[in-house]
């Protein structure tokens, strides 16, 4: 006699669950819960390339050093920077750029479309050496036009000069990623009742009205998305940069807290330092990811 189990409809069977997350979850602690916990137990040791397998237990001396060590504290303001800047211009610009393709009455909108698009997916290592070249300082494309126009007195050694090195690379990171987001909020405000701009049309709002007082409210929350998305592109992004067009220089001005970090870890060979600084990177991006979504979700009960 066959054994039948009842189960109740569109319930799916307990093995069909187990077969389908268990490898995810085995992944998982793998490559995520694991490193996590040796780069923690790492980061309380004096480990060094020379003494990897003889390291000492410090406790939380590589924490307290952090507070004391003027690369690290230049290199979190640097980071700091670009993590405060670079998202709120990213957002702002694409959120423009998506409200002039999507209400405008331009022919061209596709076109626009690709080629806003189109530095996004770029290598970024590839982006980094042209936007070299165009902050060069005798071959720059910059400097040139600058000089053509009046304004050669101005014109500068843009990566050479400390007050503008870390500014370069924003520019580069709000260029290369404005597009990618620019596709997202096409796509919320798509979504939208045509009816409501038609409205706001008759009610004599303009552009900027409607971008502010209408698009944005309504789209908030997916606008609170990608700010967050930018926020965590921001920190991994800014390492590929610095390290392709400055090398974090002149004298650690463009110098970002990956790029420390690997200094740290594979120049000097400090890996216990190394980790410390990792896992305090580590918690910073989960606490700003956190705090920004707080913040969403506060301002979208206040609605």
């Amino acid at each position: 006699m066959k054994l039948r189990i009842n189960r109740r409809p569109g319930q799916k069977p307990i093995g069909f669950i187990l077969i389908t997350t268990l490898p995810t979850f085995f992944l998982a602690i793998f490559f995520i819960v694991v490193p996590t916990i040796r780069a923690f137990t790492m980061s309380l040791t004096n480990s060094t390339m020379l003494n990897l397998n003889t390291a000492g237990f410090v406790g939380l001396d590589n924490y307290i050093y952090m507070l004391k060590d003027k690369n690290f504290l230049q290199a979190l303001r640097n980071t700091l920077a670009l993590m405060l800047v670079v998202p709120l211009l990213t957002i702002f610009i694409s959120l423009v750029l998506a409200s002039i393709l999507t209400q405008s009455h331009l022919k061209e909108k596709g076109l626009y479309r690709v080629l806003f698009f189109l530095p996004s997916v770029i290598s970024l290592t590839v982006v980094g050496i042209v936007w070299s070249f165009v902050f060069h300082p005798t071959m720059g494309i910059l400097n040139t036009l600058m000089e053509h126009i009046g304004l050669g007195t101005y014109t500068r050694s843009w990566l050479g000069d400390a007050s503008t090195a870390l500014w370069c690379l924003a520019v580069v990171l709000i260029w290369q990623a404005a597009g990618y987001y620019m596709i997202m909020h096409i796509a919320a405000i798509d979504g939208l009742s045509p009816d409501l701009y038609d409205a706001a049309s008759i009610d004599g709002a303009n552009g900027v009205d409607k971008l502010f007082r209408l698009t944005l409210p309504l789209i908030k929350n997916i606008v609170g998305i990608t700010y967050v998305l930018s926020l965590s592109g921001t920190l991994g992004l800014s390492y590929i940069l610095s390290r392709v067009m400055t090398g974090g220089g002149p004298n650690g001005a463009s110098t970002v807290l990956l790029q420390y970090i690997y200094t740290m870890g594979f120049k000097n060979g400090s890996y216990g330092y190394a980790m410390a600084l990792t896992v305090f990177t580590t918690i910073l991006s989960v606490l700003l990811s956190v705090a920004s979504q707080l913040l969403v979700s506060r301002s979208k009960g206040g609605q």
